[in-house]
């Protein structure tokens, strides 16, 4: 549903009631994404025996996952290798394990054993890296992970997935829980706005187009991120520029056709995400477009720095250049680009 009627949307649904084979509060309320990938994972446990939540050091008692299922809740503590270590034997028995932990915690401190233990032998593991990018906040340098996506982008077998918001990440839980094999989702601290406010098909690898246009496409992927491509989107209206905008919630497998056919026909694109530059959605979107059909891609995300800065993550997007504006800068640079082009 298109970004510019969310006010009416949102009213139509309630009105409308529950929205259909989702939860009640999908369309209420613009949660993290992190807590919806919580409460789909207990919605996921109370229909298979099967799934276990795999903790490092994120709570016992506070989550509802180990009030209602204790028996298949392991807090492992501040082990991040043993807890991933843990999950793959425990999908070699038949179980369907969620490793919850911070997406720093797992992509670097885990490093060797996600990809030995789990890509490796293709385990039937769902590691759920949350505080991804900048969206931690106040938590600072430590806690923050932009370089995640470029490590686990590399590792083979993994399917890599980054949704938009609170209803996507609760659609594509589900989409890793009903994948064979190992699944890495990437959710963020802070609560976002909602992108989407009624249901719809997710498919992993299927790129979504949320808005058209012919002048330049805006791909986008990730909590927030792609609300911010949608406000560009529109603020490239007022100038009358047409700006097509595709949510990339998989960034591997990537959609290359979704991509392809954008650099075809607008002949410009600007990538947007909440990742360091290097490595992530802005180079495997680049990949693709230099090996099908050459045209401007301009990045926009982290510059290639540490992220020193303490603050709200609506805060830190303008100071690092990764908001509204910013995407709205980039995208005319690329149409001089595509100007000199023609």
């Amino acid at each position: 549903m298109a970004h510019s009627s969310i006010a009416t949307a949102a009213e139509e649904e309630r009105e409308a009631g529950p929205v259909i084979g989702s939860p009640e509060w999908i369309a209420e309320y613009s949660l993290s994404t992190r807590t919806a990938c919580r409460k789909a994972q207990l919605d996921i446990a109370r229909a298979d025996e099967r799934v276990f939540s795999i903790e490092g050091d994120l709570g016992q008692y506070t989550v509802p996952f180990h009030a209602e299922f204790p028996r298949r809740f392991l807090q492992m503590g501040i082990a991040e290798a043993d807890m991933v270590g843990t999950a793959a034997g425990l999908a070699m028995r038949g179980k369907i394990p969620f490793v919850n932990s911070f997406a720093a915690f797992l992509a670097f401190r885990a490093c060797e054993q996600v990809r030995l233990e789990v890509a490796y032998h293709r385990s039937n593991v769902k590691l759920v890296g949350s505080y991804a990018g900048i969206s931690g906040g106040a938590a600072a340098g430590t806690h923050h992970s932009y370089e995640d996506m470029a490590v686990v982008r590399a590792m083979p077998n993994v399917v890599l997935l980054s949704p938009a918001d609170s209803v996507e990440t609760w659609k594509a839980t589900w989409g890793a829980y009903a994948h064979e094999g190992p699944v890495y989702l990437r959710v963020g601290r802070a609560e976002t706005p909602q992108v989407y406010f009624g249901d719809y098909e997710f498919e992993i690898g299927k790129a979504v187009r949320l808005r058209e246009g012919s002048d330049i496409t805006l791909i986008a992927s990730g909590a927030r991120m792609v609300w911010e491509a949608l406000e560009a989107g529109t603020q490239l209206a007022v100038e009358g520029i047409g700006a097509r905008v595709l949510n990339i919630h998989t960034l591997k497998p990537l959609d290359r056709e979704a991509i392809t056919a954008a650099a075809m026909e607008t002949g410009a694109v600007v990538t947007v995400e909440d990742h360091s530059v290097i490595g992530g959605l802005g180079c495997a979107v680049a990949e693709v477009v230099l090996t099908t059909h050459p045209a401007p891609v301009m990045r926009v995300g982290l510059p290639d720095c540490f992220c020193e800065t303490v603050g709200t993550f609506e805060e830190m997007l303008p100071a690092y250049g990764m908001d509204a504006r910013a995407i709205v800068a980039a995208a005319h640079r690329a149409l001089v680009l595509k100007g000199r082009r023609g």
